[in-house]
């Protein structure tokens, strides 16, 4: 088979900061904070939806409706990321915010709990393929010196959109605007219109050259990289030249034995790491958010009209972790930095339920643990995304941030709501501090893999993170 050589991801991760990286962070980036309005629309709301007026859903109704949102996102995560390994970043990137654009205008038509459910499973499906097409197009784009802050800015602007959907739950739902009954609502058809707009924007973000090299689409790879230089270069000046080319005899992507192959043999302890990784702070996550406004209301009576001013804290500690802690996993390093992340957000997470066992903490008082608590976990659960996006080959990234992110979210996401949701239910503050050490725990122990196993990724390219699959045989790939 004939060798290719090029020098596109060496010129890719040369380029400085510019309009263009921008532009594309923002085009790109956009899903996690739809992800965020959507959570939060739900935890925020969770309380009126109770309400006879509106839904009338049980505790656990809830839960399981929050339960099937990540269902939802499992599969989507599968079936979207292998479309894109084989199709390609661009196409799949503006179809899954299609899926999730109808699926939330959708949600806001619900007349029970059936449909409230099926639409939340369907809007999941879209978030899910999200994360695969998306993580693959922003680690393909974005050079490698500052990949590991970028990368944690973006998945931490979830909280951006949890804050948003926070504000603007608290409008709808005033009485004096459009009150609880069709306040809920109309906040899910905001949704989808926002959506709308985001998906003008990225059709001007072009396919990843890196993916069109490994697919034998060298010259429309060529073609991209010339305009993305030519952009930057008339604002920054003549551009540095690039070092080093990487040779390919293969192309597309490879098939699922091989994936296999390469996860369980190949790279097995970069596979333990990032399923533990993905697991726990799954768990961790959805434990805690998808039930927070049950919390407050069951334990605390705060009036379901006035959850979301609880969750502006909550968000804050959110969006500040990866902003403030991002720039030391490219300068620290990702071992140590993901590591203690884990270990000190368990460890938080652990003083925080003994707190509220013991009665220790109000409403208040509360929203304000959860904040310095998610300061680091907001870090370490962006560093599990970013770690599944950079450590596998090329041909196979999409794919492997898919299987990753749906068995860790499968079992870790989809258990976490339900089973929060009954022990709300219960009305027990023994049993939610239960739930919450068995995250605490979970999280804890992925910090230890992490200080021991993880890949040491901080500024190198992605080809030599993990050398593509189609690479020429005279190439050295890591191991493990």
């Amino acid at each position: 088979m004939a060798l290719t050589r090029s020098d596109i991801p060496s010129r890719l991760d040369r380029l400085p900061w510019s309009r263009w990286h921008w532009r594309v962070v923002l085009a790109l980036g956009i899903a996690w904070v739809l992800d965020g309005l959507e959570v939060t629309l739900v935890g925020s709301i969770g309380a009126v939806l109770e309400r006879p007026d509106t839904l009338g859903l049980t505790a656990g109704q809830i839960g399981w409706a929050g339960s099937l949102y990540v269902a939802g996102a499992v599969i989507g995560a599968l079936v979207f990321g292998r479309l894109a390994d084989r199709l390609g970043r661009k196409k799949l990137f503006l179809v899954t915010l299609a899926v999730y654009m109808c699926a939330t205008l959708a949600t806001g038509f619900a007349d029970g709990f059936a449909f409230f459910a099926v639409c939340r499973f369907i809007t999941g499906l879209g978030i899910g393929g999200e994360y695969a097409a998306i993580n693959s197009a922003i680690d393909e784009l974005i050079p490698a010196r500052v990949r590991g802050r970028v990368n944690l800015a973006i998945n931490g602007s979830f909280w951006i959109g949890a804050a948003f959907g926070a504000a603007l739950s608290l409008l709808l739902l005033d009485t004096r605007v459009l009150g609880p009954t069709l306040g809920w609502r109309a906040g899910f058809v905001l949704g989808g219109v926002l959506a709308v707009a985001i998906l003008l924007v990225r059709r001007d973000v072009p396919e990843s050259p890196r993916w069109l090299l490994a697919h034998g689409r060298g010259e429309e790879a060529q073609r991209i990289i010339e305009r993305i230089e030519a952009e930057v270069a008339s604002r920054h000046g003549k551009l540095a030249p690039a070092a080093g080319h990487i040779g390919f005899h293969r192309k597309g992507s490879p098939p699922m034995a091989e994936v296999v192959h390469v996860l369980l043999r190949r790279y097995r302890h970069r596979s333990m790491v990032a399923l533990a990784l993905m697991l726990s702070q799954a768990f961790f996550y959805n434990a805690i958010f998808f039930t927070y406004a049950l919390v407050l209301t069951r334990f605390y009576g705060v009036p379901e009209g006035r959850v979301a001013l609880y969750i502006f804290p909550f968000a804050l500690g959110n969006v500040l972790g990866p902003l403030v802690l991002g720039p030391l996993f490219d300068h620290v390093g990702r071992r140590s930095m993901i590591g203690w992340t884990y270990i000190l957000s368990g460890i938080g997470l652990a003083l925080t339920g003994w707190a509220f066992l013991q009665g220790w903490l109000d409403a208040r008082s509360l929203a304000l643990c959860w904040s310095a608590v998610f300061f680091l976990a907001s870090a370490a659960a962006s560093s599990a995304y970013l770690t599944v996006s950079e450590v596998f080959p090329l041909e196979m990234r999409a794919v492997a941030i898919s299987v990753f992110y749906a068995v860790g979210t499968g079992a870790g996401g989809f258990a976490a709501p339900a089973l929060f949701g009954r022990l709300i239910e219960s009305g027990s503050r023994g049993a939610v501090a239960a739930g919450y050490a068995i995250a605490a725990i979970l999280v804890i122990i992925a910090g230890m893999l992490a200080l021991r196993f993880a890949v040491d990724a901080e500024r190198k390219p992605l080809e030599q993170v993990a050398l593509p699959l189609g690479a020429a045989e005279d190439e050295n790939a890591p191991r493990a």
